[in-house]
């Protein structure tokens, strides 16, 4: 079953009532001139069981804890965000799989050839995608061919970086002229940088979270990266695991330049746009299928590699 990505952007009052999510507006509920039955019927409701991602971006926003509790039970990623309307924390279970501790062993115990095994597949699939991307706006990226089918074991070379230095330098250079503050070859790929890089953070806070929510639910660990480590960063392997997922996130991206063009500040338009993230079709294996539940198959690929029942991770593939 496809979960449901909820947006809140405005003040609201969300509670929980018989399983449901309830959504209460306070310039209703605080309106005394309004009739008690229309504020009844003004509030919208949605089960619980069919989310999968809540973004709070709205400083006025107040939540129950009854609502927190049921939506960690049913294993919902809760996006918040900061005052500048980007996100800035992600809350998850602590629980997600009858499994876990069996599979926390597994995870743990991970010899490091077989981590950097892995990591090398992670890194061949995702140059591929930005390849497929690359070629997708009829740019040359015959120079990536090389780069991916050369990586080695943990990509001691950092094939990675000499990829991401051709791709960001490319992927934008085929937006038309006309569209206000186009980046073309000018555009740098930073956190803090120029649009629209606000859109491509925007977008990959979406991946993220998504990437936790399967790994939680797979019974994994998701501090322990098979890459990635850091003391501060509780999320090291959703952030492993969502790298060849990255280039599907700079399709849609593009697709929205196109359409929106480029701005400092996210619309609710665009921000709508980038929501759509965990409901795209993605090619899988030669099938397509929503990328949440193609992250729910990496996942579970993972979960094979550490118990020894497989050696390859399954990913998605741009062509």
């Amino acid at each position: 079953m496809i979960k449901r990505t909820l947006y809140f952007g405005n003040p609201a009052y969300l509670s929980l009532k018989d399983k449901q999510l309830i959504v209460r507006l306070p310039e209703v509920e605080k309106n005394s001139q309004l009739d008690p039955l229309f504020k009844q019927q003004e509030q919208a409701t949605i089960p619980v069981e069919d989310i999968g991602v809540v973004v709070l971006d709205h400083q006025q926003i107040t939540i129950s804890h009854g609502l927190l509790d049921a939506l960690m039970q049913n294993n919902v990623a809760v996006i918040t965000c900061n005052n500048t309307r980007h996100p800035a924390g992600l809350l998850l279970p602590l629980q997600g799989n009858t499994l876990q501790h069996e599979r926390y062993q597994s995870q743990l115990a991970a010899s490091e050839p077989l981590r950097k095994q892995l990591w090398q597949q992670t890194i061949i699939q995702k140059i591929k995608n930005q390849a497929a991307l690359l070629s997708q706006q009829q740019i040359d990226a015959g120079r990536l061919y090389p780069v991916y089918n050369n990586v080695k074991s943990g990509d001691s070379e950092n094939a990675e970086g000499v990829a991401a230095a051709f791709y960001w330098s490319n992927i934008f250079t085929k937006i038309p002229a006309s569209i206000e503050s186009a980046p073309g070859n000018l555009f740098r790929r930073q956190r803090d940088g120029l649009p629209p890089n606000n859109y491509l953070n925007y977008g990959y806070a979406i991946l993220r979270a998504t990437m936790a929510r399967s790994i939680v639910a797979a019974g994994l660990l998701p501090t322990k990266g098979i890459h990635h480590h850091n003391r501060y960063n509780a999320y090291c392997l959703a952030d492993d695991l969502m790298e060849p997922y990255r280039p599907i996130v700079d399709q849609l991206v593009i697709h929205i330049i196109l359409k929106h063009g480029i701005t400092d500040d996210l619309s609710k338009v665009i921000k709508a746009d980038l929501l759509t993230i965990p409901v795209i079709d993605v090619k899988m294996d030669g099938e397509n299928s929503p990328l949440m539940i193609a992250t729910q198959r990496t996942a579970a690929s993972l979960v094979k590699c550490f118990a020894g029942e497989q050696r390859k991770l399954t990913y998605p593939e741009l062509s």
